[in-house]
């Protein structure tokens, strides 16, 4: 599909004008960032496996009417999404403590919680997005209460088929991340489940292994990040026909 404008250029994806009103492309990058982009490479094929998995994720929330931004693929790279007003904020659900949750509570990692906890993070790169409460999101204007409800309500849906599906080919959700975002409808506003959902955005571990299947392989130095996202496609029957060469990724200045 021919190039359009350029609206927006993130860390792992660029957005340009979409071929009617209200429409988005949606490009997926092979970037790879870790710890507030500190850490970057560039691994090959990357951007090629998320787009394949956002959609498969995303198609399948639709089937059990969860909301979503997402309208179809174009091709290995593009998406055809919605315009939509993005809630500043990372909505993040927690299945097992990892990451930032083992650090801050002193929780060994792997450790399930007792219920899925939601937090949020306030989406600003400068600030290192940091935690926030129902309390600053409602005095900053950020989300309304009936807005933080039905998002509530979203993330847990999203949870319950994540973690299904997930479960059904032998990897265990242990926490995700997804971004809100507003879609008008002359004066009507309702909320959908944007950006995309891969494993750029999760934590994916096999459940008899332990074996990581997501970011952190690139965050930890644990090996082919390609090899990773590929396993998580083969299992859910989305790899493409040529599979990306698991080459050594090159280094970004």
């Amino acid at each position: 599909m021919a190039r359009r404008k350029k609206i927006y250029e993130g860390k792992a994806k660029t957005l340009y004008e979409g071929p009617e009103p209200g429409t988005i492309v949606q490009y997926f990058k092979d970037d790879a960032t870790a710890f507030n982009a500190e850490k970057k490479d560039v691994i090959e094929g990357k951007g090629v496996l998320n787009n394949l998995l956002s959609e498969y994720f995303m198609k399948g929330l639709g089937q059990i009417g969860v909301p979503t931004h997402f309208l179809k693929r174009l091709n290995m790279r593009e998406q055809l999404v919605r315009s939509c007003e993005i809630i500043p904020l990372e909505v993040i659900v927690r299945n097992y403590a990892a990451g930032s949750m083992s650090k801050r509570l002193g929780i060994d990692e792997g450790t399930q919680l007792p219920r899925p906890i939601v937090e949020y993070c306030y989406k600003d790169d400068s600030l290192g997005d940091p935690l926030v409460s129902e309390e600053h999101i409602a005095a900053f204007g950020w989300a309304s209460q009936q807005d933080m409800d039905d998002i509530l309500s979203l993330a847990l849906r999203v949870n319950d088929f994540m973690s299904g599906v997930m479960f059904g080919v032998g990897i265990r959700l242990v926490d995700f991340k997804i971004e809100i975002g507003r879609v008008y409808d002359g004066d009507f506003q309702r909320l959908v489940v944007a950006d995309e959902i891969s494993p750029d955005s999760c934590r994916l571990w096999d459940i008899e292994s332990g074996q990581k299947l997501d970011k952190d392989v690139f965050r930890r130095d644990l090996g082919s990040l390609t090899d990773a996202y590929s396993e998580v496609a083969r299992r859910l029957g989305v790899m493409p026909n040529n599979p990306p060469s698991p080459s050594k990724p090159t280094l970004v200045n």
